[in-house]
Formats: structure tokens, sequence, C-alpha cells
């Protein structure tokens, strides 16, 4: 008689001990020749995204058309956030010959519009600001028409850091609050809530003409009333865009799901955002900061100028 081998597991989980995802959470996993060709340019030019190293589940549809979010300073973190599968530890040097091979991938893949992020690099004295500056740069020179939107950390105990990024002139700032502030002990405890508003608020006096945008997750325990909330905080430092997404547990070890939000919740918290005033609200269960951000930049453009002509149109009345 052949062994039973009971799983110890609560019911509605997988086998690795995660919650099972609805059904408007499940993708196909990437199989198309663009998605393969993508992989091979990002390791041709030894570079990292955060599509893979936080493992996005938009990856296989962005990478067919060739959008990648290029995470530079390498793939060490030096802080332990409780949602995010990034490794931790101690960081590698910062490689000065990074900026170049990420403007390379950006010719190679014909970008119209390029996404940058990094891991926290706390142990940097500029947090490694100056490595944003670089890599604006140069892909400035390679590709000029290219618009570079950043996510950057929060420059913590970084004086001059955000000043010197804002003076690079990216075309869009993004910076994530990713959750409520009752829940930064615990989700985001090396992070300070009101640091990152006050972040987002200085790009803004700084250069009006940056676009700004934050984005939070959802289904980490917060109350709908804790959303609004940071609706308003985010509208008060006059954050343009802002992205809402269901938070999914990387592995046992992170966060909990508390709930999936389902897909009519989403379309009702971006009904409120606009009615906010935010100039796009991207909100869905795949959602991500990065999800359709070249498609989104242009939203963008198109919302600011309708609202500055309606604006004098109001005012020649």
């Amino acid at each position: 008689m052949s062994a039973i081998t009971v799983l110890d597991r609560p019911p509605g989980t997988t086998p690795s001990g995660l919650p099972r995802k609805p059904s408007w959470l499940r993708v196909k996993a990437p199989t198309s020749e663009a998605w393969h060709a993508t992989r091979r340019l990002v390791r041709e030019k030894r570079l990292h995204t955060v599509c893979e190293e936080a493992a996005c589940p938009n990856i296989g549809e962005c990478w067919q058309h060739r959008h990648a979010t290029v995470m530079i300073l390498g793939d060490v973190c030096t802080r332990a956030c409780a949602f995010c599968n990034v490794k931790t530890g101690t960081p590698a040097p910062v490689d000065p010959e990074e900026p170049a091979r990420l403007a390379e991938l950006v010719l190679a893949t014909g970008l119209e519009h390029v996404v940058i992020t990094s891991v926290d690099r706390d142990d940097l004295p500029d947090g490694g600001a100056s490595q944003f500056v670089r890599c604006i740069e140069a892909i400035r020179q390679a590709a000029p028409t290219t618009t570079i939107e950043i996510l950057t950390p929060d420059f913590l105990r970084k004086p001059g850091a955000v000043e010197a990024v804002v003076a690079a002139r990216p075309d869009v700032y993004n910076h994530n609050l990713e959750t409520v502030p009752r829940l930064y002990r615990t989700v985001r405890p090396g992070a300070r809530y009101f640091h990152s508003l006050r972040l987002l608020q200085k790009v803004k006096e700084l250069d009006p003409s940056i676009f700004t945008k934050s984005g939070i997750m959802v289904g980490l325990g917060e109350e709908k009333r804790e959303i609004l909330q940071v609706m308003d905080d985010l509208r008060s430092a006059e954050v343009d865009f802002l992205t809402i997404g269901q938070y999914l547990q990387p592995t046992p070890r992170h966060h909990p799901v508390v709930r999936f939000v389902e897909p009519a919740e989403f379309d009702a918290l971006a009904r409120h955002g606009r009615a906010k005033g935010f100039l796009l609200v991207a909100a869905s269960p795949l959602t991500r900061s990065s999800y359709h951000a070249g498609a989104d930049f242009a939203r963008l453009k198109a919302a600011r100028l309708a609202a500055l002509e309606a604006g004098a149109g109001h005012r020649g009345g």
C-alpha cells in the first residue's frame, strides 16, 4: 500500500505556505521571444532590474514590450522592509561603469521612457544620489529624446541628496509611501512616513515642472479611511500621480497578506483619488509603480495641459 502524504498547511494556501491568489491576480509565466531578448540584454549589460529582484507579476507583459525598470547601485539593500523581496546585507562598492551600461541598454532597446530605481544605500554619504545623477546624464547624452522616470529611496539623513537629483531634471520623480502611517513600524521600519512625504513636497518646491508620483500597496491591514488620509497628505504635497496595487507576499517570512482587495474596490479608490485632484490615478490589483510607465507619462502630460487650459479659460471668462 502506498504512503499518503499529509500537507500540514492552512486551507487556501499553496504548497509554499503562501495564500492562494484569486483569479484576477493570476498571470501566465513569461515565455515570449521578446521576453527572452530583454532578459539577454539585461544580462549582457550586467544590470539588475526590480522586475526580477522584487518578483513583479507583470514581468512577462512588460519585458515582452521591452519595458524594464532598472535597479542601480547593486542588488543588495541596507534595509529589511517586511514587504520586499530584495536581498538585505552589505552592498558592493558603487560601479562607476553602471551609468554607461544603462545608457547602452536604453539605446539597444529603443526605449522612449525609462524607469530607474535603486536599493537603499544607507552606507553611502549621499545615499546613492550621485549615481542617479550620473545615470540621468548618461541617458540624456546617449538618447536625448528618451524621457526619464526615477524611483528613489527616501535619502533619510542624507542632506543635499534630493536637491542633487532634482537638479539633474528627471521628467518624473517617484518616491513610494508604500503604506499608511500606522503600519510603518512593521512594514517599513527603517523609514519615516512624514520624511517621505516631505521629500515629495521638496521636489515640487525645487522644480514645479517635474511630475511627482507616489504609490501605496493595499492588503496589508490598512483601513479605507487611512488610505483616503494618505491621498490627502499626498495632495497637500502637490503630488501629481498616485498608484495603488495589491500587496503580494513574496515568501512565508514576509508580512502576510491580510486580504485580497477586489477590482471594484480599486475602481472606487481611483475615483476618490481623481476627486481629490490627482492628475492621474492608476489603481488595480496588478498596478505597480512603473507598470505602463511610458503610456502613463503621456497621459500625465495631457492631463497637465488640459488642467492649464481649463484654468486659463476660467480666468478668461
